[in-house]
């Protein structure tokens, strides 16, 4: 199931207002143009926010994501009606041909095991046209990018337009690498609490680039996020051919669940 910062009526209700200006979507609307993709799969989607920009560029775009409050939150957005929008995961997608697939705001990481990544991957490749792009983010271990999340642990409140005042905290709640828990907890003006767990896989240059390449994928080029610089990877890759992977039932806990939120 998706984590409830995604599925709960309330906090995607909210989601969009504590996310803030999206800087990191500039990158994805560049490569679009860059690649000449007329055709645009949105993987973990969320609350739309991209989706509905790249359609605004006159693209068709097909917009998926397993929370069904955040898709619920997307269609309310101007230019909802112009997207194509799927309440699923990447392992069941139609075939699209399409031209280009973003996993934007780290969603590589929500995919805990290696038989649900590849299963992801498959899948996108599967709604690709041959020759079309893969293109994603995902943090560099590295950086260690929970030892900031820890230290910025003070609570934000914002006076959110039609719900009023909404108190955010976060805490990191477990570091075991490659796993990184946190917890967000939201106070209400009505004194509601509602609290969402997410776990993170956070995977190296090379584990990415090998399990590109099982699945069909040849990477081109391994980019700096530059409203991010040292923090993260920036994968593009293009689909050569559907490659068949034999796996055990994959963890649908964790499948396609988008950790859009950059907690750093």
């Amino acid at each position: 199931m998706p984590d409830a910062i995604f599925a709960h009526p309330r906090l995607a209700a909210v989601y969009d207002a504590f996310d803030g200006h999206r800087d990191d979507l500039d990158l994805y609307l560049g490569l679009a143009d860059e690649l000449a993709a007329s055709m645009v799969l949105d993987v973990g989607c969320g609350t739309g926010s991209l989706a509905v920009r790249l359609a605004a560029g006159g693209r068709t775009v097909v917009a998926v994501d397993p929370a069904k409050a955040s898709l619920e939150a997307a269609r309310l957005k101007d230019g909802a009606a112009e997207v194509r929008w799927i309440h699923g995961d990447a392992t069941a997608l139609p075939a699209l041909s399409a031209d280009l697939a973003v996993m934007t705001g780290n969603v590589a990481q929500v995919f805990l095991t290696d038989e649900s990544w590849e299963q992801s991957l498959l899948g996108i490749g599967a709604a690709l046209r041959p020759g079309g792009h893969l293109v994603f983010e995902t943090r560099r271990p590295e950086y260690r990018a929970w030892q900031e999340w820890a230290a910025g642990t003070g609570p934000v409140t914002l006076d959110v337009p039609g719900v009023g005042a909404v108190e955010q905290r976060r805490a990191v709640t477990q570091v075991n690498l490659p796993f990184v828990s946190f917890r967000y907890t939201y106070r209400f003006a009505d004194g509601a609490i509602v609290t969402s767990d997410s776990t993170l896989r956070f995977r190296d240059r090379e584990e990415v680039e090998s399990s590109l390449a099982a699945c069909g994928y040849r990477v081109l080029e391994v980019r700096d996020a530059p409203d991010r610089p040292g923090r993260e990877f920036v994968f593009i890759a293009e689909h050569l051919a559907f490659r068949a992977v034999n796996h055990s039932p994959q963890d649908t806990d964790n499948s396609a669940c988008a950790e859009r939120q950059r907690c750093g």
